[in-house]
């Protein structure tokens, strides 16, 4: 090793004691993914999947339930609080992870910038007013009005 390259490698652990980082240029990196930006997406994408994995029996065996029965019987059903919490964090990690594997799509597919903003934001209104609608009538039957 040159005095050169002695100097250059002191400066650059210096400058990163400096900072209060001793993180190695590895573990900076780690998890950012291509665009440096994070897996975010990709994390809440597999928290969501396995949400909806462990929501999914009872969200059947309530539709089970409701087979067959009359729309008051059904109303009263769903109206429990109980099936009515069940049913909202259904709602909302379907959702959820509805709008993330569109967006990837999204992302992934089109080429036009403005194209593609344009769809992002649309996705984002479709998955919000979704929600929003089915959240409203599950509160609506749960509070009796």
């Amino acid at each position: 090793m040159s005095a050169q390259e002695s100097r250059t490698s002191r400066k650059k652990i210096g400058s990163e004691q400096k900072s209060g980082s001793m993180r190695t240029p590895l573990g900076r990196v780690r998890y950012m993914g291509a665009a440096h930006a994070g897996t975010s997406d990709f994390f809440r994408q597999r928290m969501t999947a396995v949400a909806l994995i462990l929501l999914f029996v009872p969200v059947i065996v309530i539709i089970m339930s409701l087979l067959g029965r009359s729309q008051v019987a059904a109303a009263q059903i769903l109206g429990s609080p109980l099936v009515a919490i069940l049913m909202i964090l259904f709602i909302i990690a379907s959702v959820w992870h509805m709008k993330i594997g569109m967006q990837v799509v999204l992302e992934d597919y089109l080429t036009n910038e403005k194209l593609k903003l344009a769809a992002i934001v649309a996705n984002q209104f479709f998955a919000f007013t979704i929600g929003l609608a089915s959240i409203y009538a599950i509160v609506k039957l749960s509070s009796g009005v």
